[in-house]
């Protein structure tokens, strides 16, 4: 069993690269890929963490991806997490989430929520400060029960705090992760907001530009979503990929490898997507 969708301190889950290490040995997975948001800084110290409890780390990152609808999110694994293109780029991304975060407290303060940056930074253990940090600070302020309403009351697309950031276009994205070596997965395709018919049209335009791969299994999926993605892996002769979404304590029903229960990614999947990812070209 395995898990290619975990995230740790350097962007916005709870547990250090060495502490989610030591959580996959418990859980009995044979491999995992630390997926940060626009971040490879925690990748070494993961290889090192993993290496020592006989665990095989896959390097990966989570790059988000600008849309005209929903969100998309790409999934890179066996990056080279030094490549010089890929870093630059992923230091703009986190220069545009500082500003936007600095904006959100400004609008959510003008809304009558007492926030301080300061006590929504301090929720970012590796200063790496997203969404879920602030819905974390309104959960403690009471503003709000749950990180589900925090996002659907203010910070969701769409809601008063939402405030858009620097994204790259899918394309550089592929290109930035193939690159540096390594294959480009749409993660979780849901979140495109898009019906059947849309996605696949969608699907076929990013496999004609080198998508390389989807996130077929995964935390949140139907059976359907899943049967549903897992043809157009087919269709377009694409490798299929899974994960839990892993953050910890940012949403604790999820579980490292087994998502919410259901989640079991078989290691095959992992082998598949390797042999895609050399027959890149």
């Amino acid at each position: 069993m395995i898990d290619l969708h975990v995230h740790s301190t350097f962007s916005d889950g709870s547990y250090t690269p060495e502490e989610l290490a030591i959580m996959a040995a418990k859980t009995g997975l044979t491999a995992v890929s630390l997926t940060d948001h626009d971040n490879s800084t925690g990748t070494a110290r993961f290889r090192a963490a993993c290496e020592e409890h006989m665990i095989r780390a896959i390097t990966g990152v989570e790059m988000s991806a600008e849309v005209e609808k929903g969100t998309l999110h790409m999934l890179g694994y066996f990056i080279d997490p030094d490549e010089p293109e890929l870093n630059k780029a992923l230091k703009k991304i986190r220069g545009g989430r500082e500003l936007r975060n600095h904006e959100i407290v400004k609008i959510l303060n003008e809304l009558g929520l007492e926030l301080t940056w300061d006590e929504i930074a301090a929720k970012a253990a590796e200063d790496v400060v997203g969404r879920p940090h602030f819905a974390m600070a309104l959960m403690e302020h009471n503003y709000v029960r749950t990180k589900q309403e925090a996002f659907d009351k203010y910070l969701a697309k769409g809601k008063p705090g939402y405030v858009d950031r620097f994204r790259l276009l899918p394309a550089d994205a592929i290109n930035l992760i193939r690159n540096s070596g390594g294959i480009a997965v749409l993660a979780h395709p849901f979140t495109l907001d898009l019906s059947p018919a849309a996605l696949r049209d969608y699907v076929a335009e990013l496999a004609d530009i080198g998508l390389g791969g989807i996130e077929s299994h995964y935390s949140e999926h139907s059976r359907e979503q899943t049967e549903q993605y897992l043809a157009l892996v087919k269709e377009f002769n694409l490798a299929a990929s899974g994960g839990s979404d892993f953050h910890g304590e940012v949403n604790p029903a999820i579980k490292l490898g087994r998502g919410f229960g259901h989640l079991n990614v078989p290691d095959a999947v992992l082998e598949e997507l390797e042999l895609a990812k050399c027959a890149q070209r």
